[in-house]
């Protein structure tokens, strides 16, 4: 199938598009083996609920490695957690109640601030 469309110079999707058969999609993701990993993971994150996918890895990894057993990519992390809903709340960097009212404190008039620099103002 690839030869005739790089033959044809089209996409193969097309080719299967114009047979009148289209391509079966993708299911969701389901792996056997990824239950064995849903026990130690729920541990980690009830012993420290701020940590996210990342850091839950590190310590997963850490873990299995202390076993002799191979590591665990931090992309199965991230969707085994969010399968079973325990991933962190999204940040989304707004911060109510903290507002700028356009002023700076400054020793006097046009000198900079000596954190600004290493200079005093004389």
């Amino acid at each position: 199938m690839s030869v005739v469309a790089r033959t044809l110079d089209v996409a193969r999707s097309q080719i299967n598009e114009r047979r009148g058969r289209t391509v079966k999609p993708r299911g969701p993701y389901r792996k056997a083996e990824d239950a064995e990993f849903l026990a130690p993971i729920r541990a980690i994150v009830d012993a420290r609920p701020t940590y996210g996918y990342r850091r839950v890895t590190a310590l997963l990894n850490r873990r299995l490695r202390a076993e002799c057993r191979p590591a665990v990519n931090a992309k199965r992390v991230l969707r085994i957690m969010q399968h079973h809903g325990l991933t962190l709340e999204r940040h989304t960097a707004r911060r109510p109640g903290r507002t700028y009212d356009c002023v700076v404190i400054a020793l006097r008039s046009n000198v900079r601030s000596p954190a600004g620099s290493n200079r005093w103002p004389r």
